[in-house]
C-alpha cells in the first residue's frame, strides 16, 4: 500500500514537505487504528492513569481522532485560514463502530487546507497552542504525525506485555 491510500490523491502543495507531513499523518492515524483493533481483540486494559483519555480503549482512540481534528483547526486558525469543516470526533459509546468513517473524513479534511500556504509561513512566526506552548505550524505537523505514532507504540508495548501478539 502506498502513501496515498485514500480514494482521493491530495494537491499539490506549495510546501511539499507539508504534503508529505499530512501523509504521514494519515499514514500514522490508520495505522494506529489497526493496532488498535488487534489491541481490542486481545484484551488489552490499559494502565490506571488520572488522565481520562486513558479511562479505556475508546476513549484513547476517540481522544487521538479528536486531536487530529484539533491540530487541523488550530493551524488554519493561526494561518487565517477558511475552517475545515471537521466533524467533532465520535464519542468513545460509538467510536469502535465508526471510527474507520470517521478516520476517512478526518484525513480527506486534513488534505485540503494546508496546500496553497508558503514554505515560510509554516516556520514564523510561532504561536501558543490551547496546551501553552508554542509552535511554529511545521511543528505542530510534526507533533499531529507523532502523536498517534506514539499511542500506537503504547499499544504494541500492552499487547506484547500482556501476552497478545503485536504487529
Amino acid at each position: 500500500m502506498g502513501i496515498e491510500s485514500s480514494s482521493s490523491s491530495p494537491p499539490e502543495y506549495a510546501y511539499p514537505g507539508a504534503r508529505s507531513l499530512v501523509l504521514l499523518h494519515e499514514r500514522s492515524l490508520r495505522s494506529l487504528h489497526r493496532t488498535w483493533r488487534k489491541a481490542k481483540a486481545a484484551g488489552v486494559v490499559l494502565p490506571k492513569t488520572d488522565d481520562p483519555a486513558y479511562a479505556s480503549p475508546e476513549t484513547l482512540l476517540a481522544h487521538v481522532c479528536s486531536a487530529a481534528r484539533g491540530y487541523m483547526i488550530w493551524m488554519c486558525e493561526v494561518l487565517e485560514l477558511p475552517d475545515p469543516e471537521i466533524r467533532t470526533a465520535p464519542a468513545p459509546t460509538e467510536i469502535e463502530e465508526v471510527a474507520g468513517e470517521y478516520i476517512d473524513h478526518l484525513t480527506e479534511r486534513w488534505r485540503r487546507p494546508l496546500a496553497r500556504v508558503a514554505e515560510k509561513r509554516f516556520y514564523r512566526p510561532e504561536h501558543s497552542a490551547r496546551w501553552k506552548v508554542r509552535y511554529c505550524v511545521d511543528a505542530m505537523l510534526e507533533h499531529a504525525v507523532m502523536h498517534p505514532v506514539r499511542h500506537e507504540f503504547q499499544l504494541e508495548t500492552l499487547i506484547h506485555e500482556q501476552g497478545g501478539e503485536a504487529g
